[in-house]
């Protein structure tokens, strides 16, 4: 298949104008944003994107998870369209580009094709996929783990959010249940383009990161329950300290990650204790663990060492300890026809580029299940991310946009 000349590029300022309108819907408190998904902000945000689409000539699909599809025609109806995106919904202290980056990126491919009258073979469809973040209701990737087979609907919107509301009742309620069957489409090719979320890529002074593969996730939910009792007045040897356990626990969790460096990663970061009062002994903890590697077998190895500790630490203290496995997925390994066109659209382009392991999870690791698929990532400075602070520049912007371009559209093929 033909490339697309060297001198195409994207709309920088437009793709730059779009990021920060976007962010002008669900402000958080210190510059970035709360967008969480199935808020009223998320549906503000969809309409704004909608609206964006069928002003460029899309036509916009809905399935019944909440999935939005804008679909650009192409030249054969028989040819499977090429799939671009990511995700609107955000940390409730979230940044402007972790997903969002992602999803006008792929509106901006279509932009520019319009604006050069291009037409591809293939169709090309700009994906905004519901509930990637997993904040409001884990796991994360929900919706488009439904649409790769990992998830049952009915099991989806019977998620509850901390107020007991329902996936399937908020999606309902903010108008975006649509009537399409969720896995129906077939794909060509998926390509979704993300900020790193890591400091590789500024640390190397790279401008793009060719993803190649994608770590694998295991979240355990551990429940640790001792006995509430008062701080001053219960002698050190009769305390049942849940919040104790959990701290040895937690440290049982950074040796067993750091064991397998330089890749494994660990730590808690949803911790809650009980009742939670100054002068009250914790009588139950409730935190998840998050394992990540790119190998399966240190996956398996870190959560078989994690329970042994784990238990063995409570039985020690005389307490009660239970085990729930709340997300996850395997590792992934990026089909390498897309990951070529990705890698050569940024050796084209004259841009510096580096092979990346995704240190987080992303639509694309299910995706790719179903479809060959592959990333694009830009870097962010410091490596922050899931934090308002979260920063790139305008120039990273376009530049990991013009690749996305360059390795859809040559997946695409141009016609003419």
């Amino acid at each position: 298949m033909a490339a697309p000349a060297q001198n195409l590029r994207i709309n920088g300022d437009r793709l730059w104008d779009s990021l920060m309108e976007m962010a002008k819907i669900g402000p958080g408190v210190a510059g970035g944003n709360n967008r969480q998904t199935l808020t009223d902000e998320d549906a503000e945000g969809r309409a704004l994107f909608q609206t964006w689409c069928e002003e460029a000539g899309c036509s916009m699909g809905l399935d019944q998870m909440g999935n939005m599809f804008a679909r650009r025609e192409g030249t054969d109806p028989e040819a499977l369209p090429v799939y671009v995106g990511s995700h609107l919904d955000t940390q409730p202290t979230g940044g402007k580009y972790d997903g969002v980056l992602g999803v006008l990126g792929g509106l901006e491919v279509i932009r520019t094709l319009n604006d050069l009258g291009i037409k591809t073979k293939h169709p090309i469809v700009a994906t905004n996929w519901t509930n990637e973040e997993g904040t409001r209701y884990a796991p994360a990737m929900l919706s488009s783990g439904v649409f790769a087979g990992m998830h049952t609907q009915d099991w989806a919107y019977d998620r509850e959010d901390a107020e007991g509301k329902k996936f399937g009742d908020e999606l309902k309620r903010i108008g975006w249940r649509g009537d399409e069957e969720v896995g129906a489409r077939k794909m060509h090719a998926f390509f979704e383009l993300h900020i790193e979320q890591g400091p590789i890529l500024e640390a190397e002074g790279k401008d793009i990161g060719v993803v190649t593969h994608g770590q694998g996730l295991s979240w355990t939910q551990i429940t640790v329950t001792g006995k509430d009792a008062h701080t001053g007045s219960t002698p050190m040897p009769m305390r049942k300290n849940a919040g104790l356990a959990m701290a040895r626990i937690l440290e049982k969790v950074d040796e067993i990650a750091w064991s397998h460096a330089p890749h494994a990663v660990g730590a808690a970061g949803h911790i809650d204790v009980f009742p939670n009062s100054r002068n009250v002994i914790p009588g139950k903890a409730v935190f998840t663990v998050d394992f990540r590697s790119p190998e399966l077998e240190v996956i398996t190895d870190m959560e078989n060492r994690l329970r042994v500790a784990a238990e063995d630490i409570v039985n020690e203290m005389g307490l009660e300890i239970a085990f729930e496995k709340v997300g996850g997925f395997d590792p992934v390994k990026f089909d390498e026809t897309c990951v070529s066109a990705v890698r050569n659209a940024a050796e084209r382009l004259g841009y510096s580029h580096t092979d990346i392991i995704s240190g987080a999870g992303h639509d694309a690791c299910w995706i790719n299940r179903v479809a060959p698929t592959a990333m694009v990532m830009c870097p962010c400075v410091d490596g922050l991310s899931h934090n308002e602070a979260e920063e790139i520049s305008k120039d990273w912007a376009a530049a990991g946009a013009d690749v996305l371009f360059h390795a859809v559209v040559e997946t695409a093929e141009i016609v003419g």
